[in-house]
């Protein structure tokens, strides 16, 4: 699609692969809120926990892949987009510690807040980053064949994701293990596997450069998907974080943070500081779930 609409891989991946692999957060979260009671914190885990493993596949695909041979793949204007997901992890963290209590129309300040940072960063990325060169459309398939799958894909990521909050909320209640734990180890990990496959998937096509677009802009993505619960949550849901949800806010900011320093040192730096950085990526997702479950 990126070559065929001659949108390019950065809109593709951060807009359309972001927005069809964040699907499963979607569904999840929406109906965490409506369970009977609702839960939350299972939805708030999975959004923050989402973003933390969308950066544990940057750096242990990347890895696998062989480390610089994949960064290398991958355009320098990343970092713009790098630097929006860092932007609306910091406008998360703000609104969780001020706590906001108005809302309207049963939405909280702190969820529309969210949403209009969102636009307004979405803005200024686009209008900064540099224009993209054209790209060959060798995919030998119509415009309207690509777009029909993308579709059809994308409504099948929904269901796999529909039934998860059940099944967790259950979990929790069997095992005694906190919703906001479970939602940021065990739900994230389910809803993040289309961005890994994805990113997967990009990367043995020599085209990282739309997986990583994926996984920042799910990362940025996600964090909306605050808003788009609260809409659903008799409350703010906003006011519902608790301390395991600001230790992932605060390591998925670091984590993000990294993978932007991987791709802005891309062309800097040697195989063995691009590998390090990337190694350092799985190494603070670990000691955040260490974290998250003492």
């Amino acid at each position: 699609m990126a070559s065929i609409t001659g949108l390019g891989r950065l809109f593709v991946g951060s807009i359309l692969v972001a927005l069809a692999t964040s699907l499963p957060e979607l569904s999840a979260n929406i109906s965490a809120v409506l369970l009977d009671p609702p839960n939350p914190a299972l939805a708030l885990g999975d959004i923050l926990g989402s973003n933390m493993v969308n950066m544990l596949i940057f750096g242990a695909v990347a890895l696998f892949f062989g480390g610089k041979t994949v960064i290398d793949q991958i355009s320098s204007s990343q970092i713009y987009l790098a630097s929006l997901s860092i932007f609306m992890t910091i406008v998360v963290l703000i609104v969780a510690f001020i706590n906001f209590s108005y809302s309207f129309f049963n939405i909280g300040l702190s969820s529309l807040i969210i949403i209009v940072f969102y636009v307004i960063g979405l803005r200024v990325t686009y209008s900064l980053k540099p224009q993209e060169e054209d790209e060959e459309d060798d995919s030998g398939i119509s415009t309207m064949k690509a777009w029909t799958y993308f579709i059809l894909i994308s409504i099948g990521v929904i269901f796999s994701g529909y039934f998860l909050a059940y099944s967790v909320d259950n979990i929790s209640h069997e095992t005694g293990v906190a919703s906001s734990t479970l939602g940021i180890i065990v739900s994230s990990l389910v809803t993040s596997m289309p961005e890994a496959s994805s990113f997967i998937a990009s990367v043995r096509l020599k085209a990282a450069d739309l997986g990583v677009a994926g996984l920042f802009g799910s990362c940025v993505f996600n964090v909306t998907i605050i808003f788009y619960t609260d809409i659903f949550y008799s409350g703010n849901i906003v006011q519902q974080f608790e301390n395991s949800h600001i230790i992932a806010t605060i390591t998925g900011l670091l984590l993000i943070s990294l993978a932007g320093l991987t791709v802005f040192l891309k062309s800097r730096a040697k195989g063995l500081i691009i590998n390090s950085t990337l190694f350092s990526i799985v190494l603070v997702y670990a000691v955040g779930i260490m974290l998250i479950t003492t």
